[in-house]
């Protein structure tokens, strides 16, 4: 019940990410159905598995797994910004929560691919010490708020050293 609070306080990642996640999970859907096609022209052939069976069956779960899928993924992505560290947990079947105290950030990217940058979307990945989740990336934020919470995080550190 009080992670059913802490949840509520988490921000969602911007609506648009939706459309990122479907638009990938799409794309590798495509391949594993282009895959399936080769194997049914080939390797498959000398086996008893009927005709387009092998990529019709890829095809569906593909399709299926682009629509169901990415929705469930945006569902479990949240954060919090306080005063001293960000709180990020996402994950479906293995839920990660990650606190990254301002103090341990070293350096911070804002990144945008070729599928979040028509949706206006970024990356926000911040870089600390250690090699165990040294770069812990937020994505699905609006370009603007990104950078805005670069900005902001950045004059936290810089007030640290003051």
């Amino acid at each position: 019940m009080a992670e059913e609070n802490q949840d509520e306080a988490m921000t969602p990642l911007h609506p648009s990410q939706i459309w990122v996640l479907t638009i990938r999970a799409g794309l590798f859907a495509s391949l594993l159905a282009l895959a399936a096609f080769a194997l049914d022209r080939g390797p498959l052939r000398r086996t008893a598995v009927p005709p387009l069976a092998l990529p019709l069956v890829v095809l569906a779960l593909g399709l299926g797994a682009t629509f169901v899928i990415p929705r469930r993924r945006y569902r479990r992505w949240g954060y919090r910004e306080g005063e001293e560290e960000i709180e990020i947990r996402r994950g479906m079947l293995v839920r990660v929560r990650t606190i990254v105290p301002f103090g341990r950030v070293q350096h911070i990217d804002v990144a945008q691919g070729p599928i979040q940058r028509p949706f206006g979307l970024a990356t926000l990945i911040l870089h600390t010490a250690g090699t165990q989740g040294a770069a812990v990336p937020l994505p699905g934020l609006l370009h603007a708020d990104a950078e805005a919470m670069r900005d902001r995080i950045r004059a936290k550190i810089r007030q640290e050293f003051v």
